[in-house]
């Protein structure tokens, strides 16, 4: 019973740490919110304003996913507390792992939900746009880029979130030139935000026949979506646009007609494209969302006062400017450059197990101990 009873005090002190966490959520206030989104599309002529009525609906499914989150986690601390004291009542020990196993269930979870609350930013809470783009090294660092392209995708599949493809360059003989993909889900911008820079790979190539070791380098760029509520002034003069038809061996990845879309802002050099939509419209209409973003994105980290002021400043993707370095010889370990977290089970990394990196990048942000 001695354990049992020093679990049932473990958890039990988590009460408080649950009582923090809805004040911090401020589960009272998004409770009260709802029922004023409710009321609200209950009104006459409510749908009239298919835009507003969009905004009060996503509005209120984003409370209520927090909402419940929060009653979710609880629910089984109480369950897990329950259950240990009808065990000590009755005397049955053979709970024990099963109690075991559902606190530290519980625990994994209120640690995800603590650093949920570090996400604070202006745009956290959007969607993420990523771009790869394959450093210098030809056939390697193209194969390193597409190997970060199925990390992330595999990240975003763990987590439930919507992938959708917006551009795909192929490699020359393997792998990808540059890539973009759209990342819909909550709060997927502030988890990927600390996945924005350049990402080094060491390891024996499969395409150097003499089976040497090689250094490649791939650089992320991650920005969020910005929807059309946020205004931002881009001058058609300063766009310049291009019609194209997509190549390569893209094969099921791209529409094969040609009606790919490349936009160039001419004062930064800022360059985006679309080639995965069904028409030029619609590709056209990806390109200008990424515009847009990655505009207010830079606007933003270099605390500008307009568009105008960017200069469109690009950082080599080599040596110096890396975030990351994934090691698959002569050992194997993946250690983040800024937090000094590091995890030797690389496979896993490579499948989408990136979580602890992002963790590490957050806390260390709201610590103010990241070396930037």
């Amino acid at each position: 019973m001695v354990i049992l009873d020093e679990l049932r005090l473990e958890l039990v002190g988590y009460r408080k740490e649950m009582e923090e966490l809805a004040d911090v959520l401020n589960i009272k206030g998004a409770k009260e919110r709802i029922e004023e989104l409710n009321a609200e599309t209950a009104k006459e002529g409510f749908w009239d304003d298919l835009e507003n009525s969009q905004k009060v609906l996503q509005e209120t499914k984003s409370l209520e996913r927090k909402v419940e989150r929060f009653n979710q986690l609880n629910d089984s601390l109480e369950d897990a507390i329950t259950l240990i004291e009808l065990s000590i009542e009755e005397e049955d020990e053979s709970s024990v792992d099963e109690i075991r196993a559902e606190a530290t269930a519980f625990k994994e979870k209120l640690d995800a939900e603590k650093l949920s609350t570090l996400l604070t930013g202006e745009y956290d809470n959007s969607n993420a746009i990523i771009t790869f783009h394959a450093g210098a090294g030809g056939t390697e660092a193209q194969d390193w880029a597409e190997m970060l392209y199925r990390m992330y995708n595999m990240w975003a599949e763990r987590h439930n979130y919507k992938v959708t493809l917006i551009d795909y360059l192929d490699g020359d003989d393997a792998g990808l030139k540059s890539a973009s993909i759209l990342i819909e889900g909550e709060n997927a911008y502030g988890y990927l935000k600390s996945e924005s820079g350049v990402h080094r790979l060491v390891r024996v190539s499969p395409f150097d026949a003499a089976g040497r070791r090689h250094t490649s380098f791939a650089a992320i760029e991650v920005m969020p979506e910005i929807d059309d509520s946020i205004e931002v002034e881009i001058r058609e003069e300063d766009i310049e646009m291009e019609v194209y038809r997509s190549s390569g061996a893209g094969g099921q990845k791209v529409n094969k007609t040609s009606s790919a879309v490349r936009l160039i802002h001419k004062p930064t050099g800022i360059v985006v494209a679309c080639q995965t939509q069904r028409s030029q419209f619609q590709n056209k209409d990806y390109a200008m969302r990424m515009l847009r973003s990655k505009l207010v994105e830079i606007k933003e980290k270099e605390h500008l006062e307009k568009i105008e002021d960017i200069k469109g400043v690009q950082r080599e993707i080599a040596w110096g400017s890396q975030i990351r370095s994934y090691v698959f010889m002569p050992y194997t370990l993946v250690k983040d450059t800024r937090t000094g977290y590091e995890n030797g089970n690389i496979q896993a990394v490579m499948d989408g197990d990136i979580d602890g990196f992002i963790n590490a990048y957050l806390k260390s942000l709201s610590h103010g101990t990241l070396n930037k």
